[in-house]
Parts: C-alpha cells; sequence; structure tokens
C-alpha cells in the first residue's frame, strides 16, 4: 500500500505540457499523453507531453495561414526587433534551459549550454539580416526601364525537428523563416519536447503574434500529417536519410519545398606529419561528444600507416579515461545514448564489427550496467582498429560512441577513403603541410571540411549541409539559408510611356 501511494505521489508531481496553437497552450484533441523519459534516469519523467493527431496540425496549421498575411506584411526590420528580444530571453535563460536540456537529451552540461548558445548565436545573428533581406538591382535591356529583385516569403513551413540538438536545429530553422516573413507549425522532436517548448515560450514572450509560431507535439503520425498538408508550402526536415527520402518522394508529388539534413559518415585524416596529440584530442571530441550522436560525428579515424600504431595507442589509452555518466554531474564527459533502440542499435553495430566485419575491438563495446548506469541508456566509448574502408562499419551511420580508424598509405588514397561513402558531411585534415592541407580542402566532397579540427564544431554565420546521401543540396545557417524559406521575385518598371519588346525590338545606339 504504501509503494503503491508512493507511486501515485511522485505520477501526479510529474509536470504537463501542451500545444501551443494560435497563441493559446492548449491540449491535445486526441486526449493522450506520452512520457519525456531522462535518458540517464528512466525512473526520472522530464515531463507529460501531448500526442498530437492530424486534427492537432490542422488546427496549428489554420493558425499559421491566420496569421501568414499580418506577418507577411510587418515589415523586415520590424520582425527582427523581435528576434532580437528573443535572441535576449534565451540568454538570460541559458543556465535553466540548459539544466533542462541535459535532463531530457543526456548531453553533458557543457554541450548542452553550447546548444543552447548555438540557438542564441543563430537568432542575434538572423535577426541582422531583418535590415539585409538584400536583393539586387540591374541594368535593363531597354531604354527608360528600370530591373531589381527582391525577396518574398515562401508561406507557411513545417519544421520537423531531431533530438540530438533540441534548440539549436529548431532555431536554425524557425529563425530564419521568421525573419523571411513565413509563419510556421514546429513538430518537435519526441524524446525532447521540453527544449523546444522553451524556445517557444520565449517566442511568446518577446512578442511574436499569435498563429505566427506553433508547436505540435508526439510522433511520426503528426509529423506525417504536417508533410501532407495542403497548405503547407516547404518542409524542413532534419533526421534519418530513410525517413527525409519518404518526405522528399511525397513532396516532389505535391510540388512542395522541402530542405533535406540527413546523415552523414564523417572522417578525419591524420597525415603522418600532424601533431598526433592534438590530433588524438580531436579525434576523441569528434567522436565521443554528444555520445556520437552528431551528423557530423568523426566516426572514422583515417591514419597514415607511419604513425598508426603509435596514435591507436594514444587514442586508446584516452578513450578508457572518459568519464562516462549522468550529464548533469559536471564531471561527466560523455552521457547516455537517448533511447533503448538506440542503444540496441548501437550494440547491434558493435556486435557486426566484432563478428561479420572481423575488425578488433581496441576498447569498449559493452553496455554499461553497474549501479546507477543500470537506470540508464549507456555504452562504453568504443574504438575499433585495423578496419578496413569496405567494413559495415566504417560505411553505415552508427550515431553512437563508437569510431574505426583505418590506415592509408598515401594521401589521395586516404581521400578516396573519406569520399567513398554514401553520405557527405564534414571531413577534416590533420597536417603541417599546406600544400597537402590545400589539396584536401579542394578533393574532399563534404559540405564542410576542417584543418587540424575534429568535424565538428559548425559556426552559425556559415553554410550547414552536405552532399550525396546527406541532403538535397539546400544548406541551413549563414545568408544562403534565407534561400530555402523566401522565393525570388523580379521586377521590371517601363517608364518609357510605350511598348517595349526586350529580345525582339531593336534598341538604336
Amino acid at each position: 500500500m504504501a509503494k503503491a501511494k508512493q507511486a501515485k505521489i511522485k505520477k501526479t508531481a510529474v509536470k504537463t505540457y501542451n500545444n501551443y496553437i494560435g497563441g493559446e497552450w492548449v491540449k491535445s484533441s486526441s486526449g493522450e499523453w506520452f512520457d519525456n523519459v531522462n535518458p540517464a534516469d528512466t525512473t526520472d519523467i522530464v515531463g507529460r507531453f501531448p500526442r498530437s493527431n492530424e486534427e492537432d496540425v490542422n488546427r496549428a496549421v489554420a493558425a499559421a495561414k491566420g496569421a501568414a498575411k499580418k506577418w507577411r506584411l510587418t515589415p523586415a526590420p520590424k520582425r527582427a526587433e523581435l528576434l532580437f528580444t528573443l535572441g535576449e530571453i534565451l540568454r538570460s535563460n541559458k543556465d535553466e534551459f540548459t539544466r533542462q536540456m541535459t535532463r531530457e537529451m543526456g548531453k553533458v552540461l557543457k554541450e548542452a549550454g553550447g546548444d543552447v548558445q548555438e540557438a542564441i548565436d543563430c537568432t542575434y545573428y538572423t535577426a541582422g539580416e531583418g535590415r539585409r533581406l538584400h536583393g539586387f538591382t540591374t541594368p535593363a535591356e531597354m531604354p527608360n526601364k528600370f530591373a531589381m529583385c527582391v525577396r518574398q516569403p515562401v508561406g507557411i513551413c513545417g519544421l520537423i525537428t531531431p533530438f540530438n540538438f533540441p534548440m539549436a536545429i529548431p532555431s536554425w530553422k524557425l529563425i530564419p523563416a521568421l525573419v523571411c516573413g513565413n509563419t510556421v507549425v514546429i513538430k518537435s522532436g519526441e524524446d525532447v519536447p521540453l527544449s523546444t517548448i522553451n524556445l517557444i515560450k520565449a517566442c511568446e514572450k518577446a512578442g511574436i503574434p499569435k498563429g505566427v509560431v506553433n508547436i505540435v507535439n508526439g510522433f511520426g503520425d503528426a509529423g506525417a500529417a504536417l508533410v501532407g498538408h495542403k497548405d503547407v508550402r516547404l518542409i524542413s526536415f532534419t533526421g534519418s536519410t530513410t525517413t527525409g527520402a519518404m518526405i522528399a518522394e511525397q513532396c516532389g508529388r505535391e510540388n512542395k519545398i522541402v530542405s533535406l539534413e540527413m546523415g552523414g559518415k564523417n572522417a578525419i585524416i591524420v597525415m603522418d606529419d600532424a601533431d598526433i596529440d592534438n590530433a588524438v584530442e580531436g579525434s576523441l571530441w569528434g567522436a565521443f561528444g554528444t555520445s556520437g550522436q552528431r551528423c557530423t560525428a568523426s566516426s572514422r579515424l583515417v591514419v597514415h600507416k607511419k604513425i598508426y600504431k603509435k596514435f591507436c595507442a594514444k587514442l586508446v589509452e584516452k578513450v578508457k579515461t572518459l568519464r562516462v555518466g549522468n550529464g548533469l554531474d559536471p564531471k561527466t564527459e560523455v552521457g547516455p545514448v537517448i533511447h533503448e533502440d538506440a542503444m540496441q542499435k548501437i550494440l547491434g553495430y558493435i556486435h557486426i564489427g566484432q563478428k561479420i566485419d572481423k575488425a578488433t575491438l581496441a576498447c569498449g563495446g559493452n553496455r554499461m550496467t553497474k549501479g546507477d548506469f543500470a537506470k540508464g541508456w549507456f555504452i562504453e566509448p568504443t574504438v575499433f582498429t585495423d578496419v578496413k574502408p569496405g567494413m559495415r562499419i566504417a560505411q553505415e551511420e552508427i550515431f553512437g560512441p563508437v569510431t574505426c580508424v583505418i590506415p592509408f598509405s598515401t594521401l589521395d588514397e586516404a581521400i578516396d577513403i573519406v569520399n567513398g561513402v554514401k553520405y557527405g558531411l564534414s571531413s577534416a585534415i590533420y597536417t603541417q603541410d599546406v600544400n597537402n592541407a590545400f589539396h584536401a580542402m579542394q578533393e574532399l566532397y563534404t559540405g564542410i571540411c576542417y584543418v587540424n579540427s575534429a568535424t565538428i564544431g559548425a559556426e552559425v554565420h556559415l553554410p550547414f549541409g552536405g552532399t550525396k546521401g546527406t541532403g538535397n543540396g539546400h544548406r541551413e545557417a549563414g545568408t544562403q539559408v534565407l534561400d530555402i524559406f523566401s522565393e525570388w521575385k523580379s521586377l521590371y518598371i517601363d517608364y518609357s510611356g510605350k511598348l517595349q519588346k526586350a529580345q525582339i525590338d531593336e534598341v538604336e545606339i
């Protein structure tokens, strides 16, 4: 009886959250809820969230549609002022948002703080574009005629975001969409709904008008309803390649704009002249930051044969010292993975690496279950050596704390290894030779390339995205993101007082 009473008290203590539709916080019409669980301690329920359905999506899109004209006609500098205020609110709440993110997603406090900071940076940077939504003027072909082009908003944007950057990635999509004059509906990552809600609450506090920003919480059925809604003009998706391909197919049939950011199988090249200690530190950060749950994670380390044994020895020694644990502990360096399904997938790849690929398991490889680890989804940081480029663990995205070390003899061989996967997001090279660095920068077919750094750490003022299976050619961040969330309109003003036929009438000189 005492246990039942205690469980009841704990259940009623869980905080309940709602959708945000048309400026109001409302329950789902489904009447169903789902629990947001701390991946480091599954007995800790972060909150209870509405499991939205198609009806909720329809209401959210209707709210966005109702607010669209007024927001579109609001001058861009005025829209930007609200976004700057949003940045100030995010900054003043950074510590609270950081702790809540670590609790729901698992990443360590420093990384969660960086996630929130990236949202702050994105908001400040993009707010500046409110006075720089530049078009251009150009000479017309005919006399007494003026020609120019301007940007116009796309319309209603559906944003579907993942778990690994719970505030940064929503901000990459939301803020540019708003500064361009669009209204939006966000379907948050079902594993991390609180961080996206924190972003939307900040929008509300900043004074962004009702209906301009809407959020529905839930699972894939809510996302599918958003993708399929006839009034949604654009879908911006970050997630798996499989899901992205299905979204692209549907958007293609319905002639919608679609922006995809999907998987990666990123590699660091370590040349024989590299600073080995620096390369090892970069590899640790790139492979095991966010427990390897980054699309830019350094899941392949392509190392010159002359230094291969020395590099592997130093790397494994360092990996064995990494502190794994609850991200809320400031001493923790590697947190849990997001949920049990992810853990089982990662352990499955570790099995493939050992039993099918026959690579050498240099360290790690196990689920951690002793003591408090039993309450969460923890995997030892794992390194495979003696890996060949064609092995599955060297080709397929694992999305966990696993990296593999591949030997090479020449730089061109290393470049072929890096390019020899279906993805093309990020790459890196460690070398002291400027010629090798520039040759690699030219030949590595990825959207991002680093020299003497890991494959992670993108900054908001440069375009973010990849080649091949990583995406569909669009870029987030930088000014290039404006090309996703706006469309060009060319304007011709003829003040000659007569009909002039471009390409037909001859101009007298």
